[in-house]
């Protein structure tokens, strides 16, 4: 992330891998600067992004329950 920012740094380096301008980042992230921008690729260079090899950590689990509920039954019960 950028300082005093939610921004991935990753996602700008990837950006500007995929052939994205200093100005068209600007206009969909305007409290960057063109420094920061440019210093992207560097950072995930020398700061590699972990990325876990699952993203969903629920996969190959079984489900708690087994039961089922028919859709009628959850509304008339919602009312």
């Amino acid at each position: 992330m950028f300082r005093r920012t939610r921004i991935p740094v990753d996602l700008i380096a990837d950006m500007l891998a995929q052939g994205a301008s200093a100005e068209e980042i600007l206009e969909g992230y305007p409290t960057l600067d063109k420094e920061r921008i440019a210093m992207a690729p560097l950072r995930t260079g020398v700061f590699p992004v972990k990325r876990t090899t699952s993203r969903t950590p629920w996969s190959g689990k079984k489900p708690e329950a087994e039961r089922s509920f028919p859709l009628s039954d959850l509304l008339r019960n919602k009312r």
